[in-house]
């Protein structure tokens, strides 16, 4: 498996020396790099993801490899345990962002870094998202690299961020500056929502499908009546009636990749409870979006008949 950045060493033991957990290097009896990792994720926005690679060795004497990535930069660790592999792979982390293991700070900045905050403390758009967040108690927000384009002395990054049932997307020159402005989209949508710059917004809850099936209003009446298989229906536009009127938002997820035979793939996701995720092809992006709205129409419809 390649790493991106810095490679941490392997831990040297033999079988005379024992390794002690907690007297890990350049880390303070305070703090470990886990939890320093941890806290420069929170600010960024982007918090750690710890895999472990591999189990090697004997019973007695066992080798453990955790890789760790948190925004663009991956590195390795490894150790005779694993909260000791991790250890190791978090300061190497550190060492890649130039991040000091006994303080947190940043080396040559203050406590702050790029992507969590900004001068005079006030947080950018992706350390706000975060913030609104943690404080509302919705699910985190969500940057997903869409397309890499260009040469790799010119590239372009497509990001799209995703924060309840809003979702924006952002172009840049590096996965960062595009996570960024996507968030700054997403931002502009909550400060538009709460019609002024604090943001006052609520998510609509999830309507529990069971509400749906009982219910006898006019348009998932006409859902339950009338067939899904008339030619040239825009069945974006019926479901985009029927949530309405049920209280449920729909958002659609563009797929990157085309399917084997070459069409358009698109995910409509339904804020219903439990979540209501539907597939579809075409060949184009509305197309395929049409296809996911009639899936999901087509589900309801099933949902909704059942006694």
């Amino acid at each position: 498996m390649s790493q991106e950045g810095y490679q941490s060493p392997a831990v040297k033991t033999t079988p005379d020396t024992s390794f002690n957990e907690l007297d890990l290097p350049r880390s303070s009896p305070g703090k470990t790099p886990i939890q320093i990792l941890h806290e420069y994720g929170i600010k960024s926005g982007s918090l750690p993801v710890y895999v472990m690679e591999r189990a090697e060795g004997e019973a007695h004497q066992p080798s453990f490899v955790f890789s760790v990535t948190i925004g663009d930069v991956s590195c390795t660790g490894q150790g005779p345990s694993k909260k000791a592999a991790k250890h190791q792979a978090a300061e190497a982390v550190l060492s890649c962002l130039n991040i000091e293991a006994r303080t947190g700070n940043v080396a040559g900045r203050s406590d702050t870094n790029g992507d969590g905050a900004e001068t005079n403390n006030h947080p950018n758009a992706v350390g706000l998202l975060q913030e609104v967040a943690l404080q509302r108690g919705w699910r985190r927000p969500e940057y997903t690299v869409l397309q890499e384009a260009g040469p790799p002395h010119l590239r372009e990054f497509s990001v799209m961020c995703r924060m309840e049932s809003l979702s924006e997307k952002a172009v840049g020159n590096s996965k960062k500056a595009a996570k960024k402005a996507a968030a700054e989209k997403i931002v502009a949508r909550l400060q538009s929502l709460s019609g002024s710059s604090e943001i006052t917004w609520t998510p609509k809850s999830n309507i529990r499908l069971e509400s749906i099936k009982t219910s006898t209003a006019e348009k998932i009446s006409l859902l339950r009546r009338n067939p899904l298989s008339i030619p040239n229906t825009d069945y974006i536009q019926l479901l985009l009636e029927l949530s309405n009127e049920q209280g449920f938002e729909v958002v659609y997820f563009d797929i990157d990749e085309l399917t084997v035979n070459g069409q358009y793939q698109c995910l409509a996701e339904l804020s219903t409870s439990p979540v209501t995720v539907c597939h579809g092809t075409g060949i184009s992006c509305s197309n395929a979006h049409n296809d996911a709205a009639h899936s999901a129409l087509q589900y309801i419809k099933i949902m909704a008949s059942r006694k």
